[in-house]
């Protein structure tokens, strides 16, 4: 029987979730069921990873762990190897602790996790797992158990092309951001989120796991491209035809969206404590801020010459940076990452800088980074800079960036070779926001809005806690206890236990996504912004 239900919803902000909550005229409720959920339950900000990207931020929230502990910065990990750099997209095998789904699996509570980030190659569990950002082609191998595939078939209209990342298809939509393109990327979620959404309504019914989560990712990717459509702040005052119909596109995902919200619930029972929650939330971002082009304007960075070939010409167009790696002390890997890596020299005669002389030379370069305007505004462009050692404590600081970057309006930085550094856009794009959602409602919830952000290293905690299983005494995040009635703490109290289990490191398993697939991926990731094309 169904213990606990979570649905992940990627970049939900009650920034857009209030106005689509609201009576308006013309428009109506656009979510009536969240309305109800979100005026029965409990609601609170959910702070994000120090960086609000994707990768970290759900690993953190289904790992109760720290990036300084999980091990995972963005999508890409950075391998420096003094005369060349290469970078590798991280999956599971980079998370350096147990999951949410195998720290219940292994106390006999049956898991279905579906569409998560970083799944990829699945871990071993007593249930099912189906992995997010993973290709169509190869999804059925990197889903568990072996006999999940062909029960899916029974799903009317199934292909694990709708269910999955279809690459080809996405990148057919078009390049340029016009009312077409738009109209193309917001229908072309509609069936995807529809499969999500059978594939749990079947695994729910049939298997009725302790835990039943799922993840939507269609927040996260529609308000990327389709920002200005959906911000109450930017709404013009006399929209016209264009804007009034990719509106209404947006507004459809959500209406189905709260239809498919309302269905799990509907099915789980109303014995079944329910959580929802964000891995971020979203914003406007008016700036763009060429990091890269700095770093070469204070003499820390040498982009690469492009030789008169293809293959050259291809190498400088790539989504990471194309740089002097001999010549090159600081720079930004990806435009996700809003990461300074410090090259110090491991030897003498290698490139970097010496060892002895990065406590000054990091010092000198937070003041540089932080000199840098708005060309109109005169402002700091850098709100913050995060170091590795304050930001990300733990067994894998060592593996965090130098430094991380806090834009003044939350937006990714480019890494591309452009002057000026700094360039105001022409409209406002949708960016990351530190403060996502969290709700909760059921039998011994309590109802209530908080104000103060909880951390979203909290969710794992919490959920094992809905599950009567006791809290590992490693996880850096505690059971938000604000969420439940003072009965429901008082008849089941929170309980720790021993550390979560030490996971393997190194060992050898087939790939989780051949080389093949890897330039797809990154087409994708550069369509949604987190790269440059």
């Amino acid at each position: 029987m169904t213990r606990t239900l979570f649905i992940g919803l990627d970049g939900a902000t009650f920034h857009i979730l209030d106005d689509l909550t609201r009576d308006q005229p013309g428009q109506g409720i656009v979510m009536p069921f969240l309305k109800q959920f979100m005026a029965q339950g409990f609601r609170a900000p959910l702070r994000s990873t120090p960086h609000p990207l994707t990768p970290p931020a759900w690993t953190t929230l289904v790992t109760g762990r720290n990036p300084g502990g999980h091990g995972v910065y963005d999508f890409m990990r950075v391998d420096d190897r003094q005369h060349e750099v290469f970078f590798t997209l991280y999956d599971f095998r980079d998370i350096r602790c147990e999951t949410l789904w195998s720290i219940a699996s292994r106390q006999d509570r049956r898991v279905v996790s579906l569409n998560f980030p970083m799944m990829a190659p699945p871990p071993k569990l007593d249930g099912s797992l189906i992995p997010g950002f993973t290709p169509w082609k190869h999804l059925r191998r990197n889903m568990t158990p072996d006999t999940l595939y062909e029960r899916l078939q029974a799903i009317p209209g199934f292909h694990p092309r709708e269910l999955a990342w279809d690459f080809e298809r996405e990148n057919q939509i078009g390049e340029d951001m016009n009312s077409d393109y738009l109209a193309a990327w917001i229908g072309y979620h509609l069936p995807r989120e529809e499969l999500w959404f059978q594939v749990a309504r079947k695994l729910l019914i049939e298997d009725a796991p302790d835990l039943m989560a799922v993840m939507f990712d269609g927040t996260d990717k529609i308000q990327h491209q389709a920002w200005v459509y959906l911000d109450p702040e930017l709404r013009p005052a006399n929209p016209d035809a264009t804007w009034v119909r990719l509106r209404a596109l947006c507004l459809d995902y959500f209406r189905r969206l709260d239809g498919y919200l309302a269905e799990l619930i509907r099915l789980a029972g109303p014995d079944v404590q329910v959580f929802m929650a964000s891995d971020h939330g979203f914003t406007a971002s008016n700036r763009v801020v060429r990091i890269n082009r700095y770093l070469a304007d204070l003499g820390h960075l040498t982009y690469h010459d492009v030789a008169d070939s293809d293959a050259a010409r291809r190498r400088a167009a790539s989504p990471f940076a194309y740089l002097d790696w001999s010549k090159t002390v600081a720079y930004c890997p990806t435009p996700s990452s809003n990461a300074i890596h410090i090259r110090v020299a491991r030897e003498p005669g290698q490139p970097g800088i010496a060892p002895a002389d990065y406590p000054v030379f990091r010092a000198r370069l937070i003041e540089q980074l932080y000199r840098l305007q708005d060309p109109v505004t005169g402002e700091p462009v850098v709100r913050d800079i995060l170091t590795r050692e304050t930001a990300f404590p733990g067994p894998a600081s060592a593996a965090a960036p130098d430094l991380t970057l806090i834009l003044a309006d939350c937006g990714f930085v480019s890494i591309r070779n452009l002057e000026p550094a700094v360039i105001v856009r022409p409209s406002p794009t949708g960016t990351h926001h530190p403060d996502g959602i969290v709700l909760a409602g059921g039998p011994g919830i309590q109802p209530g809005w908080r104000d103060e952000p909880l951390p979203i290293a909290d969710v794992a905690a919490t959920l094992l806690h809905s599950l009567d299983l006791p809290i590992p005494a490693d996880l850096d995040g505690r059971v938000m206890s604000a969420c439940f009635t003072a009965e429901r703490l008082r008849d089941r109290p929170v309980r720790s236990g021993p550390a979560t289990r030490p996971v393997k490191d190194g060992a050898v398993q087939e790939e989780a996504i051949p080389a093949e697939d890897r330039d797809k991926i990154l087409a994708q990731l550069a369509m949604l912004g987190y790269l440059e094309e």
